[in-house]
């Protein structure tokens, strides 16, 4: 009877632990996809709710996010972009999601791009100049998915080709404006030593560059200052990282008088902020609003990235405009919003959003900005540079934007 009962008991035990394996085999692998917390809604609540609100299923979202290699909230591309895919989805009851390639690299950003599309995804957003050569393979692998690429056109691989079909939206950024609204404000405020530290010296980063030396040279114009009286460290960092190495370079700028730097390189400006925070100085911050990282940054450089995509995805899902920026690249500048430094304090109607100047304030700011949409303020974007990577020498910076007012040190 023992033995009965203790080969009863071993079947038991048995069944159970194949049941607990097969529950645990069954369930969803959530390693490839964000969270979407918008879409978490308490059943209960929802039950009670009388806005009828459709949620979305667990395997089927209608509108994708392909994150590049930072995070959801990494206060830049990713945010921005998502924050504008958010908004639009939320108001319209479209379902929506965002995923992060489980590698950063083109075939990573393709593998996301073809699992995104497996779950449904009718329109698939990409931020960055990262996705270009993924998004030259996607555009034909799914003729029937529109795309939304950010700062950035697609391309083959060795940039031999570049071919936007007629399902994807190549959306561009005039940076030049926006940095040149920070250099003139930074030299309006008062501040004679700035410095700038790019990521690469890729398109947009030398745009931010140029534009952010020429706002400076504006302002001492008008100001009439002398030559050479604002001086600018002018470096790239050659990465887009948090690092040691970028910080020590912020903090030997700030130890020999810098007064803000304008951090321009994804990741580079959280050590940027670290630097200034231990030195008592300011920072600039880029592409998104980063006065909430830091109580160093004195304002932003911003593209209107959540601004951009929602255009984009009215014109598909409202106008039926998709042929205003399907098969072709459109910028987005003064004209349309599409830059500009922050004008508004998050969670705060009241709030001052040039409270971090010492005397800049919104009516210069108006009246800089709207010279930029007149068209009277039109600042280069390009410059003839000798060096392969893009990097310019001084000498380069001075003539290829006629600098007077401005000194610059290329490190």
């Amino acid at each position: 009877m023992k033995k009965i009962l203790a080969i009863l008991m071993i079947l038991v035990l048995t069944l159970g632990t194949l049941t607990a394996c097969g529950t645990k085999d069954d369930k969803k692998d959530d390693t490839k996809v964000g969270t979407n917390q918008e879409d978490k809604v308490d059943k209960k609540e929802d039950d009670k709710s009388d806005n009828d609100v459709k949620q979305p299923t667990d395997d089927t979202f209608e509108i994708a996010l392909i994150t590049d290699k930072g995070n959801i909230d990494d206060k830049s591309f990713n945010q921005g972009s998502w924050e504008g895919v958010v908004e639009f989805a939320t108001a319209n009851n479209i379902s929506h999601q965002y995923y992060k390639p489980e590698e950063a690299s083109d075939a990573g950003y393709l593998a996301a791009i073809d699992l995104a599309i497996s779950g449904g995804a009718k329109v698939v957003v990409t931020p960055g100049f990262l996705f270009e050569v993924a998004m030259y393979e996607a555009q034909t692998k799914h003729p029937e998915v529109k795309f939304i690429l950010l700062d950035g056109a697609p391309h083959t691989a060795d940039y031999s080709v570049f071919e936007t079909k007629e399902n994807v939206a190549s959306v561009m950024y005039a940076e030049e404006e926006s940095g040149y609204l920070a250099g003139y404000a930074a030299v309006m405020d008062g501040m004679r030593k700035l410095g700038f530290m790019g990521g690469m010296a890729v398109p947009a980063v030398q745009a931010f560059g140029y534009g952010y030396l020429l706002g400076a040279q504006d302002a001492a114009k008008e100001l009439g200052l002398g030559a050479g009286e604002v001086e600018v460290i002018y470096h790239y960092t050659g990465n887009f990282e948090e690092n040691d190495t970028n910080k020590a370079t912020a903090k030997t700028m700030y130890q020999e008088g810098t007064e803000v730097i304008f951090a321009c390189g994804g990741s580079v400006g959280k050590s940027v902020m670290a630097a200034a925070s231990e030195a008592g100085a300011k920072v600039i911050g880029v592409d998104v609003d980063q006065r909430y990282d830091s109580d160093t940054v004195i304002t932003s450089a911003t593209k209107g990235l959540g601004a951009s995509v929602i255009q984009v995805l009215e014109a598909i899902y409202k106008s039926n405009k998709w042929d205003t920026f399907g098969g072709t690249t459109t910028y987005f500048n003064a004209t349309n919003d599409g830059v500009g430094l922050p004008t508004e304090v998050i969670g705060d109607a009241s709030g001052n959003a040039f409270d971090r100047f010492a005397s800049f304030n919104m009516d210069q700011y108006k009246a800089v900005y709207a010279k930029l949409v007149d068209g009277s303020v039109d600042p280069v974007r390009e410059i003839t540079v000798a060096d392969a990577g893009g990097v310019a020498t001084a000498d380069e910076l001075v003539s290829g934007l006629s600098l007077v007012e401005v000194k610059v040190e290329v490190r």
